[in-house]
């Protein structure tokens, strides 16, 4: 009997230690619009072609922008950059409309996504791009297509996004969705 109640006392105990923890809200992504200005060039994001970014800081207010998301990936990884992310999302090129607009509402979770790196299509202003996919069946029939390799989100290294970037090569596709 004294075994039952401790063990009833127990589960109790763990009941309401979950019942306790706050439960954390993901913010939803925020739409695209012609007021998204880009994080570092600050140009508007709409006027660059190919898969964009949104980083939602816990710190509130508006989304961090990116024009590219091989942009918001770097800012992931710089130093100086804050790291209190609550959510972070990339274009989803697997639903995109097109190459030179992926779409306002078309965002799924970057560190979910699929991304082609080091392919032959470049993204906003010409720099290489990491094209994200929510589909790794979509991810690895671009590469095969365009080059790269599909790495997660996880895999994708410091120089294949934090590399500077020079003028696309002549071999180099610039907008193509597959």
């Amino acid at each position: 009997m004294t075994r039952l109640i401790a063990i009833s006392f127990t589960l109790a105990a763990l009941f309401l230690t979950g019942c306790e923890k706050a439960e954390t809200t993901i913010p939803k992504p925020v739409e695209l619009t012609s007021e998204a200005v880009d994080h570092f060039c600050g140009m508007n994001v709409l006027e660059h072609p190919g898969p964009k970014g949104q980083i939602i800081l816990k710190s509130g207010g508006e989304p961090v922008w990116f024009s590219s998301s091989r942009d918001a990936v770097a800012f992931t990884k710089l130093p100086e950059e804050p790291k209190d992310i609550a959510a972070f999302y990339v274009s989803d090129m697997s639903h995109a409309d097109s190459w030179e607009a992926p779409g306002p509402l078309n965002w799924i979770d970057a560190k979910t996504a699929f991304y082609v790196v080091g392919s032959q299509v470049h993204g906003g202003m010409g720099a290489p791009e990491t094209v994200p996919f929510s589909l790794r069946a979509d991810a690895d029939a671009f590469a095969q297509k365009n080059g790269g390799k599909v790495l997660t989100f996880e895999e994708i290294a410091d120089h294949d996004v934090l590399q500077s970037t020079s003028e696309p090569s002549q071999n180099a596709k610039v907008g193509s969705n597959g």
